[in-house]
């Protein structure tokens, strides 16, 4: 039995439909849900992964895309898993195309994020030539999750982080009225607190941040 049957047959199996209505409510209906919960959903990922270490390990970017192509959400939970788990691992430069892909399929926050963080600021510290013309494109793009992205990568780089992109790709879209690109700056600016919190504040004080992201990037300091 392959992976992909072997999760597909498992979660069918531990689909909970009163649990499905208000896990799909919190991520505001915007996809369906099995009703499984995430210590449920990890264990039996966990299970079906230990089955089928080779075929993972060998193939899971297409297996990730395979679970991205399914309905209910808890599908694309674990293709991020796989691919946080997995990726880092065995990146080759022209990957870069497929971390987009899977940042802009079925995009929200519980995905984008950990793709951003772990993935896409991976591949980067891997690929450090690559940085410039990938947030370029990625701040850029019309896709505001690709905007996200761009903002996000660096979190977790801690004393690797540079500081001049960060605080520019803040300023540059200051402007912004979307709620999720004013809390991942302000998010990204309270991280880099934790490793300056001066030369944070000082950016804040200076910048024309709006409400929301001076509030998240100071919350700590």
């Amino acid at each position: 039995m392959s992976f992909s049957t072997q999760l597909i047959s498992s979660f069918t199996a531990n689909a909970n439909v009163e649990n499905a209505k208000p896990m799909a409510a919190y991520m505001k209906d915007n996809f369906e849900f099995l009703g499984i919960k995430a210590q449920d959903r990890k264990e039996l990922f966990k299970q079906a992964l230990q089955l089928n270490k080779t075929e993972v390990k060998e193939d899971f970017r297409l297996i990730a895309k395979e679970l991205y192509a399914m309905l209910e959400r808890e599908y694309q939970y674990c293709a991020v898993d796989m691919l946080v788990k997995q990726w880092p691992k065995h990146f080759v430069q022209q990957d870069i195309e497929l971390i987009e892909y899977f940042i802009v399929t079925k995009s929200w926050w519980d995905s984008v994020d950990p793709l951003a963080k772990y993935v896409l600021g991976s591949y980067l510290k891997q690929f450090p030539d690559e940085t410039d013309q990938v947030v370029e494109r990625f701040a850029k793009s019309d896709n505001m999750w690709m905007n996200r992205s761009a903002i996000l990568f660096q979190l977790g780089y801690k004393k690797e982080t540079d500081a001049a992109l960060l605080f520019s790709l803040c300023d540059n879209f200051s402007y912004s009225k979307e709620f999720f690109i004013q809390k991942a700056i302000g998010w990204a600016l309270r991280e880099y607190a934790k490793t300056n919190a001066d030369t944070v504040r000082e950016f804040v004080n200076a910048a024309n941040l709006k409400p929301l992201s001076v509030r998240e990037a100071l919350k700590n300091i």
